[in-house]
């Protein structure tokens, strides 16, 4: 069986930044995927998910809209492209064996029954896992903060410049 490190941490304190650095240095040896934010006039307007063979979408948006996108806060996410992109990356990180990363488990990505029962695959599966999930308490993150399978750690100003050297180690990378 596999272990997992999932990264928290209040929003914006750089754990997505500790995930791009460790992928960086893992090369083909991960897969999985990514998120980043899109900025345009104005600030933020929403996150991208990028996969690690490539692949990018938009997951989340201000102007998506529509009867049957669910809303986030300001953002419309776009469950198809979680579930197409997003879920088709993890199950064939699984299946390839490689370390498994998955950034994020956050309030848009539990929307999703296909990407929870995703990530409890990958992290009761034999392959190490990498990811980041939401801080605050939520009934799905908080059950997986509490699997045996799982190292939480925290990120912050104190923390992350040390961690992505520290991941590798814990990953044996």
């Amino acid at each position: 069986m596999g272990k997992t490190l999932l990264l928290t941490g209040h929003p914006s304190c750089g754990k997505t930044t500790v995930i791009r650095e460790v992928i960086d240095v893992l090369g083909e040896r991960a897969g999985g995927f990514y998120t980043e934010e899109i900025f345009g006039p104005g600030g933020r307007k929403g996150f991208r998910l990028i996969t690690l063979a490539g692949e990018e979408a938009v997951l989340a948006h201000k102007d998506l809209r529509g009867p049957k996108v669910p809303r986030v806060g300001r953002y419309g996410v776009d469950m198809k492209v979680l579930e197409t992109v997003g879920v088709a990356a993890l199950r064939e990180a699984l299946q390839a064996r490689k370390i498994i990363v998955v950034d994020e488990i956050g309030k848009m990505e539990l929307l999703s029954p296909a990407f929870r029962d995703m990530v409890l695959q990958v992290i009761l599966g034999p392959s190490p896992v990498l990811g980041t999930i939401i801080y605050k308490s939520h009934p799905h993150a908080d059950l997986l903060k509490m699997l045996a399978q799982v190292t939480l750690w925290e990120v912050n100003r104190r923390t992350r410049d040390e961690l992505p050297r520290k991941v590798l180690a814990w990953l044996g990378a």
